[in-house]
């Protein structure tokens, strides 16, 4: 059970830097009065702001601060649950939310968020809708049960019943599934790539097989035939350079001597073209001088005679040794172009046993890396085993991943059932549903107090029939704002003592904001002065209402609100 022990604020709408304190588990009843303005509700909006961020009324949060002052807004609230005592502070300029339990300042280093629900989800255990369904029955910026939403309508219920643990539940479980697709997800996708990797080792290890065989016995082929090869091209170099030897045996002596008597040759054309050049010199010499140009004596025509003679007789010789010495010059020219081209013929018949030679070391490197790959595929063996191991591994951690599918499988579909009971069909429905027949009997009994004399009922969806005596069913809205109010009143102690039954939120607080001064009329002020007199002393309640002088009399102690100079202060009653 919550106790509410007090709650001071300053600085708080026309409050001012002077702090009001209101002690809330003093007397068993308070009435609260003032003109309008005065500041009455104002104790509404601090508890409300103190507990939750936001005011009872419909009031911005920069508006809640003391315009005039415009700083140092302050709310306080203790209260106690249990064993533990806690003190709640907010302000506004500077902006502060702090947490006391047991004297001692909680952890801050959340965000503010956080913080809010630490305090509304793990130690208040109400939110600020079901906080004024169970506390606060007002006529400003409230909004009665029966004018809620359905899913507001469920929200309060689940909180006074203490039943919205499964909606944690089922958002922690929507939380774990999400999650747990994603790892099956994962899963489903390790098994394709694993089930790629064994159907690639497969096709590995018979390839690599295969292969092997295959390969050896090419390699083998390629041995044979380079060996084949070298044996014919050997056989063949050995004729060519027999060939070869054969021919410069036979041609090179006469290259050697038909060039030496070209030469030779050569050298006879030369020296008999000097003679002939000198015989034609001297010849031309008789023919053109008749005196002797070194003695000037006159040369004699028979000694002329004589020297053309012999000149003439010299000079056939030398032609016909010239000729002699042309044709077999010619001749052995001829010669020598024949064994020049038999010598060419050598030079060629080497040549190719040159490019036949290198063929052969081109075939004899062919052969060593063809035994060099031999051997290494004889290696494969060991390779063959070592895919055989990988493709093993890999069975088996296919094996441990369809195990973790079928687990994660297995235990999507235990959520499955679990969301299903988890849903506001399931397991909650089933025990609103015990309940309803003990709600729908408190609030027919709190009407009967109030003498509204209708049968109330309200079904597993929240939704309502009223029926009155010799009428129809009706609904909320059929019934005057009088009719209505005493519904909302007897919802209002319905909700306190379910709560307290269930000792889910149960507080020692009542907060009723102009109740008696809205639709009630005289018999039903009686009425719900009657009901408030039969709740338990651990009850403290207080009475909002500008009408004090007809409620004069009716509570324990009377707090007066007073506006002076633009602020706004308390009196209590001696």
């Amino acid at each position: 059970m919550i106790i509410f022990h007090s709650v001071k604020f300053k600085n708080f709408l026309s409050s001012g830097n002077n702090p009001t304190t209101i002690q809330l588990d003093g007397d068993r009843t308070t009435l609260v009065v003032g003109q309008n303005g005065a500041g009455k509700s104002t104790m509404l909006d601090a508890i409300s702001f103190g507990l939750f961020g936001k005011a009872h009324r419909k009031i911005a949060k920069p508006q809640l601060i003391n315009s005039i002052n415009n700083k140092h807004c302050v709310v306080e609230i203790e209260f106690s649950i249990g064993k533990n005592e806690y003190r709640v502070l907010r302000g506004i300029k500077p902006n502060k939310f702090e947490i006391y339990s047991n004297g001692k300042l909680m952890n801050q280093d959340s965000h503010n968020k956080e913080h809010q629900k630490i305090l509304e989800q793990n130690i208040l255990k109400l939110n600020h809708k079901t906080f004024h369904q169970v506390v606060v029955l007002g006529s400003s910026s409230f909004t009665p049960f029966m004018q809620l939403p359905t899913a507001h309508r469920r929200e309060v219920i689940e909180d006074l019943l203490d039943i919205n643990v499964f909606s944690k539940m089922n958002m922690l479980l929507k939380e774990k599934n999400s999650a747990l697709k994603e790892q099956i997800r994962q899963v489903n996708h390790g098994i394709e790539l694993n089930q790629t990797k064994i159907n690639a080792q497969k096709k590995y290890i018979r390839d690599i097989s295969k292969i092997n065989n295959d390969a050896k016995a090419q390699k083998e082929l390629v041995i044979s035939e380079s060996r084949k090869d070298i044996e014919s091209i050997t056989k063949l170099n050995h004729g060519e350079q027999a060939r070869a030897n054969s021919l410069q045996l036979e041609y090179n002596p006469q290259l050697q001597l038909l060039r030496e008597k070209i030469t030779q040759l050569n050298a006879y054309e030369s020296e008999f073209n000097t003679k002939i050049r000198k015989l034609v010199k001297d010849a031309q010499f008789y023919e053109k001088n008749e005196n002797c140009p070194t003695c000037e004596q006159v040369i004699d025509e028979e000694l002329k005679k004589i020297k053309l003679t012999e000149a003439q007789e010299n000079a056939s010789e030398l032609q016909n040794g010239l000729s002699r010495v042309q044709e077999e010059r010619n001749s052995a020219t001829e010669n020598l172009t024949t064994v020049e081209k038999k010598m060419e013929e050598v030079g060629e018949i080497l040549q190719n046993v040159q490019i036949n030679l290198t063929k052969i070391n081109s075939l004899n490197q062919l052969i060593e890396a063809s035994q060099k790959e031999i051997e290494s595929l004889s290696d494969v063996h060991s390779d063959l085993s070592k895919a055989n191991d990988d493709y093993e591994a890999l069975n088996v951690e296919h094996h441990s991943l369809m195990a973790d599918r079928a687990k994660h499988n297995d235990q999507y579909a235990y959520n499955a059932v679990i969301a299903e009971m988890l849903k506001d069909s399931g397991i909650k429905t089933k025990i609103i549903k015990q309940y309803l027949p003990v709600i729908n009997k408190l609030v027919n009994q709190y009407l009967t107090v109030l003498d509204f004399y209708v049968l109330f009922e309200m079904d597993e969806s929240f939704s309502e029939s009223i029926r009155s005596r010799h009428r129809d069913v009706f609904t909320y809205d059929s019934f005057s704002e009088g009719e209505k109010q005493r519904i909302d009143l007897a919802l209002l102690f319905t909700w306190r003592q379910v709560a307290k039954m269930k000792n889910s939120i149960s507080t020692n607080l009542l907060l009723l904001d102009e109740t008696f001064d809205s639709s009630l009329d005289e018999s039903g002020i009686e009425n719900l002065m009657k009901i408030i007199y039969t709740l338990g002393d651990d009850t403290n309640i207080f009475i909002i209402s500008h009408k004090g002088e007809l409620l004069e009399g009716k509570f324990e102690n009377k707090l007066t609100f007073v506006k002076e100079k633009n602020f706004s202060h308390m009196r209590v009653a001696a």
